[in-house]
C-alpha cells in the first residue's frame, strides 16, 4: 500500500506530521496512520494555552478499531486547535493532511526527532513488512 507523505511536512515516528509556519507549526497525523486507525468517531484535543514538551501526550483519538495518544512532534505552546474535529473527525480520515489538522504550537525550546518525507517513507514501508 502507498501513503500520502507531502515532501513540504516533517513527520514524528508516533506518526504526527508537522508544517512549519515561521515560528509555529500546525500538527496532524498521516495519512497512513489515519488508514491504520479506521474510521475516526471521537478526538480529544488540548485547550489553547496548554504547553507540551517533544513527545508529551497532546491528546486521545479513538477509531471503530483502536484508541492511541497523540505526541507532541516539536515543544511549544498551543495557539489554536481545530474545534471542528469535535462536532465532525471524519476529515482526520479523508484529508489529513489539510482540513485534518489538528493543532497549532508556537515552538518553544527543543524539537523532537523529526524526519522528512523520505525517511518516514522508509520507516512506514518497513513497518509493513
Amino acid at each position: 500500500m502507498s501513503y500520502t507523505t507531502p515532501p513540504d511536512l516533517q513527520y514524528a515516528r508516533t506518526h504526527e506530521w508537522v508544517r512549519i509556519e515561521g515560528d509555529e507549526v500546525v500538527i496532524g497525523i498521516t495519512d497512513y496512520a489515519q488508514d491504520a486507525l479506521g474510521d475516526v468517531v471521537y478526538i480529544e484535543l488540548p485547550q489553547t494555552g496548554d504547553t507540551f514538551a517533544p513527545g508529551e501526550v497532546f491528546g486521545v483519538i479513538e477509531s471503530v478499531k483502536a484508541s492511541s495518544d497523540l505526541y507532541a512532534p516539536v515543544g511549544g505552546e498551543v495557539v489554536a486547535v481545530n474545534t471542528a474535529l469535535e462536532d465532525d473527525q471524519s476529515p482526520i480520515n479523508s484529508d489529513p493532511y489539510g482540513a485534518g489538522w489538528m493543532l497549532r504550537l508556537k515552538v518553544s525550546g527543543a524539537t523532537g526527532e523529526l524526519l522528512d518525507a523520505t525517511a518516514y517513507a522508509q520507516m512506514i514501508e518497513e513497518t509493513a513488512h
